[in-house]
């Protein structure tokens, strides 16, 4: 498993060849009450950091970034990188309920 820094590294370099957004994610950039665009996605991208790690993802290797957008509001980001793209599993707005350590530590249920 690589470390995280060249795992980012591979995203990044992924993700300048191209991004694909899943249906998921689409529906869930859209709504409403947090719409997040591509420029923000972009953004976590080159900026996020890796705050988990799932290697054994049934989609392939992915992670989960945590990044900032419009405003400095912070968006974690699921993704994949592939042979010739980035895969943009989810991405969404974390919240203080669900989420300690600026977003970085899930609480426990």
């Amino acid at each position: 498993m690589p470390d995280d820094r060249v795992f980012l590294d591979l995203i990044r370099k992924r993700a300048d060849r191209r991004i694909l957004f899943s249906q998921h994610a689409v529906a869930q950039m859209s709504r409403p009450e947090r719409t997040i665009t591509p420029i923000e996605i972009r953004k976590v991208i080159s900026t996020g950091e890796i705050i988990e790690d799932y290697p054994q993802d049934p989609r392939g290797h992915s992670c989960l970034l945590l990044g900032r957008g419009d405003g400095d509001r912070a968006i974690h980001l699921v993704c994949s990188p592939k042979d010739d793209y980035l895969a943009v599993i989810t991405a969404y707005l974390p919240t203080e309920e669900q989420w300690r350590g600026g977003f970085r530590v899930r609480k426990q249920p």
